[in-house]
């Protein structure tokens, strides 16, 4: 008597919950370029929200001096020790600086979760426009020249003014993730998700992260028209 052959496949495993995301309470996050105003507004929120924070400046005294205005036990160094201290490391640098700085600190990022959230911007008098780097987006920039580093992307469309203001207790917004490994995006969701209000969601891997990053050039547009700080919620999801 044989055993079929749907008999001897194993059960199927249940569909893992999209939602059920890790513990990232201990990690620690750099985040490069925290002088600057989405720099400090995401390292004041996620510090806020009780997570191990350092900033990181190309000058250390400056980034002491910022850390000092953040509070929350956030703490101020240059960008090599905050690469090399962090797990998790936010690059929030100015455009015109990014190939630059990660060229530089490729040795201190090697084998760190890399979160690029810098959007290639234009400015002229018809407003703002998207740039298109030669590697498809900053993201893929950071990728390219970090190859033993593990980038993702997010934090491209919150509104600097929100994340500093400390009258406001939640950021009603939405986070697109962008990655190629599911484990690495799904940190990045959480994180997002300790802030009040956010929730981090997948939108797919590096190669669409010239949409999302220029999609802030609109939303600039809509803040200037409505005079507003304007966010993103996805629905049904």
């Amino acid at each position: 008597m044989t055993t079929s052959d749907s008999e001897q496949q194993p059960a199927k495993a249940p569909a893992k919950d999209p939602w059920d995301l890790p513990d990232v309470s201990g990690l620690v996050v750099g985040v490069l370029g925290g002088t600057g105003p989405q720099g400090k507004g995401l390292a004041y929120r996620l510090a806020r929200a009780g997570q191990k924070v350092i900033v990181g400046s190309r000058a250390a005294e400056r980034a002491r001096a910022a850390a000092e205005e953040i509070g929350h036990g956030v703490e101020g160094a240059d960008n090599a020790e905050t690469a090399r201290r962090s797990d998790v490391v936010i690059v929030a640098v100015p455009w015109e600086g990014h190939g630059k700085t990660l060229q530089a600190l490729r040795e201190e990022l090697a084998g760190k979760l890399v979160v690029d959230c810098v959007n290639p911007l234009g400015f002229d008098k018809k407003g703002a426009y998207a740039l298109k780097p030669e590697e498809g987006s900053a993201a893929e920039q950071a990728a390219a020249l970090l190859p033993d580093s593990r980038v993702t992307a997010a934090f491209h469309h919150l509104s600097a003014v929100l994340l500093q203001d400390p009258e406001i207790e939640e950021i009603d917004t939405d986070v697109m993730v962008l990655g190629e490994v599911r484990a690495d995006v799904e940190i990045v969701q959480a994180l997002a998700g300790r802030i009040p209000g956010m929730r981090g969601v997948f939108a797919g891997r590096l190669r669409g992260a010239h949409q999302v990053e220029s999609l802030v050039a609109n939303l600039i547009s809509v803040n200037r028209r409505y005079k507003a700080h304007a966010g993103l919620r996805v629905t049904d999801v």
